[in-house]
C-alpha cells in the first residue's frame, strides 16, 4: 500500500488552545488526535503536516508533531491573526525561536485574506513579509493561504528576489490564470476536499490543468470534508477520497498520481 501524506492539517488543535473554532469542531467527532491518525493509517495516510494559525496554535502543533511519529509541524500566522499578533511586543522573538524547533518544516499558513477582512490589508502584508524573511533567514518553504487578495499578493512576492521564495499555495480554487502565475513562480499546489464538490466547470478545469509535479493533497481537517461525506468533521483518511476524485477527473492512473503527491510533498518540504 502507497503510503500517503496530508500536506496540511490541523489535527493539533485540540483541547486549551486559542484555535478555539477548530478545538471545538474536533470535540464534535469525539475521537482523540491519536485515534484520528490510527483511523487515517489503517487508509495508508502515514504523515501529517501539521500547519499553525497563530502563535499558541504554532507552538501546539511543534508539541504535537514532536511526540507524534510522522507527524511535522508548520509554524505560521494567518493572515487573520496579523493584528493580534502585532499586538503582543515579545510575539515576534517567540515566533523566531519557535521557528528552530526539531520538526519544523515550514512557515505558513500565512498570507492575505480579503474575503474576511479581520485585519486591516496593511497589517496582513506586514506579517506576510515578516513571515517571508523568516522563511529566507530559516531557508524553509512556505504555505500561503491567498483568498481574494492575489492582485496585492503576486506584488509582494514578486518583490523578493527570484528563486528566494519557495511553497505551496494551500486550498487553492482559484483561476487557471492566476494557476499559470503559480507554476511560472515554482510554487505547488494543496488540493482538498474543494474539488469533490466544486460545480463551476471552469473550476474542475483548473483542477485538471494542474501540473502533476506540482500538486499536493490535503484535507485541512477538520474542514472541508470531501463528498460524499459531506456532513461529517473531515479527517485526513479522507485523502484516499481526495486523491481517488482527481485520478478519475484527471484520467489518470490512481497508483501515479499517489506516488507523484508523495514525492512532491517531500521535495518541498524535506521530509
Amino acid at each position: 500500500m502507497i503510503k500517503l501524506i496530508d500536506s496540511h492539517c490541523h489535527i493539533h488543535s485540540f483541547g486549551p488552545t486559542s484555535e478555539d473554532q477548530t478545538s471545538r469542531k474536533w470535540a464534535k467527532l469525539g475521537l482523540g488526535p491519536d485515534e484520528i491518525i490510527n483511523r487515517a493509517r489503517e487508509t495508508g495516510v502515514e504523515e501529517f503536516i501539521c500547519v499553525g494559525t497563530e502563535l499558541e496554535d504554532s507552538v501546539a502543533a511543534v508539541s504535537f508533531a514532536q511526540a507524534s511519529t510522522g507527524c511535522y509541524a508548520a509554524v505560521g500566522i494567518h493572515p487573520h491573526e496579523a493584528k493580534r499578533f502585532f499586538s503582543n511586543p515579545k510575539a515576534s522573538a517567540e515566533f523566531s525561536e519557535l521557528i528552530k524547533q526539531p520538526k519544523v518544516i515550514a512557515i505558513g499558513e500565512c498570507g492575505l485574506d480579503y474575503y474576511y477582512q479581520h485585519s486591516e490589508p496593511l497589517d496582513q502584508e506586514k506579517i506576510l513579509r515578516f513571515q517571508l524573511d523568516q522563511a529566507i533567514k530559516n531557508n524553509l518553504p512556505l504555505i500561503f493561504h491567498v483568498r481574494e487578495a492575489y492582485s496585492d499578493f503576486w506584488p509582494i512576492f514578486d518583490s523578493y528576489p527570484k528563486g528566494r521564495l519557495r511553497g505551496v499555495l494551500h486550498s487553492f480554487t482559484d483561476t487557471k490564470e492566476t494557476l499559470d502565475m503559480a507554476i511560472d513562480r515554482g510554487l505547488y499546489i494543496g488540493v482538498n476536499g474543494i474539488a469533490t464538490f466544486a460545480k463551476d466547470p471552469l473550476l474542475k478545469e483548473m483542477f485538471k490543468a494542474i501540473p502533476q509535479n506540482r500538486l499536493l493533497l490535503e484535507t485541512d481537517a477538520p474542514y472541508l470534508t470531501p463528498n460524499p461525506y459531506r456532513g461529517n468533521i473531515n479527517e485526513p483518511k479522507y485523502i484516499v477520497r481526495i486523491v481517488e476524485f482527481l485520478a478519475e477527473l484527471r484520467k489518470v492512473k490512481l497508483e501515479n498520481l499517489e506516488q507523484a503527491t508523495i514525492d512532491n510533498t517531500k521535495q518541498l518540504f524535506g521530509i
